[in-house]
């Protein structure tokens, strides 16, 4: 009966022993951190769109009409081109 064993070392090498010989050594890519201005600045929707807070709200309201004001509530989605890097770059894995 053959045993085989599976160790992680610290630098992600998969090792894989047969009867106290080493077989193979395999490296894997080390994960990618999603950026964490990414998770609090944006979220996802179930159609996989990136949606964003409106810009325009921190200061200057007295200078905007009403309309205006009434208009930049709540979220928006962001354009497609910026939604791609946002998902490849700062969020490879999606958010939470």
């Amino acid at each position: 009966m053959t045993r085989t064993r599976v160790l992680f070392d610290f630098f992600n090498e998969i090792k894989v022993f047969t009867c106290g010989f080493l077989r193979r050594t395999e490296s894997e890519m080390p994960k990618l951190k999603t950026k964490s201005g990414v998770k609090k600045r944006f979220s996802f929707t179930a159609t996989g769109k990136v949606k964003r807070g409106q810009t325009g709200k921190r200061h200057g309201m007295i200078k905007r009409t009403n309309k205006q004001i009434r208009n930049l509530r709540g979220t928006t989605i962001v354009h497609e081109a910026d939604a791609e890097r946002i998902k490849k770059v700062f969020a490879p894995y999606g958010l939470k």
